[in-house]
């Protein structure tokens, strides 16, 4: 998660803390190597995950309204461009 989402282990620690609070979340360690933690997305957590998910469907249909099909594509290949830099540049700063 902090390699994909870019945030600090700190961050994560406690909003996985947060989730395990409000019983969305569940944490099981693997038997077989005791820093392996396998986060489990709990029954409650479910309509969130999918409020969130049409939430993001919602923006993404209202940024990208009037726009024809090619420039729909040329704005995603411009966005995941800028999207590798900023990895690319993350990258570099971490070393």
């Amino acid at each position: 998660m902090v390699k994909v989402r870019k945030s600090t282990k700190s961050h994560v620690s406690i909003s996985l803390k947060d989730l395990e609070t409000k019983r969305l979340v569940d944490r099981i360690q693997s038997p077989n190597n005791k820093k392996r933690i396998e986060i489990v997305l709990l029954d409650d957590a479910i309509p969130i995950i999918e409020a969130g998910k049409n939430a993001q469907k919602q923006f993404a249909k209202n940024v990208l309204s009037g726009l024809t099909e090619e420039e729909m594509q040329m704005c995603i290949q411009v966005f995941q461009k800028i999207c590798n830099n900023a990895d690319e540049c993350l990258k570099r700063n971490a070393e």
